[in-house]
């Protein structure tokens, strides 16, 4: 009895060595299931991740494409804008102020014993712009001028009050305008005039400044010139051989009204006007052209048919269509009618057929070879009229049965016969 008692120990011992050796390998086991896990739900993400990678840079590339071509329109637009802008301004905005000098002749071969010239001083002046454009623009109201800086010299004091006469003349010559009109040197005492030399004289002895007086003769108030008969140039002239003029100047300055005031007094708010009227304008017309090309235009082709399909012609065209399905959905009707018609007469045919075949067997035994002829050619005559549905009664009168089946058929009526 001794000897089959177990050592508590040694009996627990394997179990413990089992129990510490399987640990590991459930511990391997389950890590290995949970990689294996992680590994199958990580995969579609990663996929999952990728595939969004791709469709977002696909869609960030395609927004990056469509947002340049966006801008170089806009850029091209405003550029286009700014070039109208500026070719309206340039063409409808005269000349605002045109200076030029004049430059008197006279004639000096008479006597020269005397202090004065031998002619009135005269000037011939131009009104083209590098003998080319006009000056002075068809119906544009100008002040015309004439700036003479005169010495204050004995003799000009002396002199008084003088003439000065312009005529305006065209192309071929012709005096369009005349007009005179008279000035002098303005007054000053000999006190001021002392007293004036005393406070210059530092700027009269360097030269800097000297005694003269700009003397302005307004011509023109409100000269217009002709579009047919246009001014091309004027003649100048003072009506006095003893004047003293150190230089001239003719000064043209155009009065605007209207649209050309606004241009020329604000040109900042009207140039930011005009450009944005002319984008907006080109945006519209840029707009309507994608939608007319992506679209088709702004509303549906259906409804333009709509709106057009309102005569008498499309009415009747329509009742004719109507009319020929109605006709088309009946005759298909008809047939169908008539396929069924035909097969239950080839059943009952057969049912009789057989039936007779059967008496005569009975009653004549001698006729047995010869009775499967009748149901062979009446399967043949079935046959034939079976896929011509349309032909039904041409095909029944073309088939040839025996004496028998006719004498069956004659005795039931087909039900086309109603037809």
């Amino acid at each position: 009895m001794s000897e089959h008692k177990e050592d508590p120990g040694q009996s627990q011992q394997p179990v413990g060595l089992g129990e510490g050796a399987s640990a590991p390998a459930r511990s391997r086991r389950s890590v290995s299931t949970g990689t294996d896990t992680m590994g199958a739900i990580m995969g579609p993400v990663f996929h999952w991740m990728q595939d969004v990678a791709a469709v977002t840079l696909l869609k960030a590339r395609r927004t990056l494409f469509q947002a340049a071509i966006l801008f170089c329109v806009l850029v091209l637009l405003l550029w286009v804008s700014i070039f109208l802008y500026g070719s309206f301004y340039y063409s409808y905005m005269p000349t605002v102020s045109f200076s030029t000098p004049v430059h008197f002749y006279y004639i000096s071969d008479c006597d020269t014993s005397e202090s004065g010239l031998c002619s009135f001083p005269k000037a011939n002046i131009s009104f083209m712009k590098n003998d080319k454009d006009q000056v002075m623009a068809f119906g544009q109201p100008y002040r015309i001028s004439l700036e003479l800086e005169m010495p204050e010299s004995p003799v000009n004091e002396q002199l008084g009050m003088f003439m000065v006469k312009m005529s305006s003349y065209t192309k071929g010559g012709k005096n369009v305008k005349s007009v005179s009109r008279s000035t002098m040197l303005h007054y000053r005492s000999s006190l001021l005039q002392t007293i004036s030399t005393l406070l210059f004289s530092p700027f009269l002895l360097t030269g800097m400044t000297e005694q003269k007086q700009l003397i302005d003769v307004e011509l023109f108030s409100d000269y217009k010139t002709n579009a047919y008969e246009p001014t091309v140039g004027a003649v100048i002239e003072i009506q006095s051989k003893r004047v003293q003029v150190y230089s001239a100047q003719l000064r043209i300055h155009a009065y605007f009204t209207g649209i050309r005031y606004v241009l020329y007094n604000f040109p900042l708010t009207s140039a930011v006007i005009g450009v944005a009227t002319n984008f907006a304008f080109l945006s519209v017309i840029v707009l309507f052209s994608y939608l007319q090309f992506i679209w088709g235009g702004l509303w549906p082709p259906d409804q333009v048919r709509v709106r057009v399909m309102m005569g008498d012609s499309t009415r009747i065209q329509q009742k004719r269509e109507e009319a020929r399905k109605r006709m088309e959905k009946e005759n298909s009707q008809k047939q169908t009618d008539a396929s069924k018609s035909i097969e239950t007469m080839t059943a009952a045919t057969e049912i009789k057929g057989n039936g007779t075949a059967n008496e005569l067997q009975s009653k004549e035994p001698s006729v047995i070879p010869d009775a499967p002829e009748p149901d062979s050619k009446d399967d043949e005559s079935h046959d034939s009229v079976g896929p011509e549905e349309e032909d039904s009664q041409d095909g029944f009168e073309g088939c040839e049965l025996p004496h028998q089946g006719e004498t069956v058929l004659r005795q039931r009526p087909g039900p086309w016969m109603s037809l």
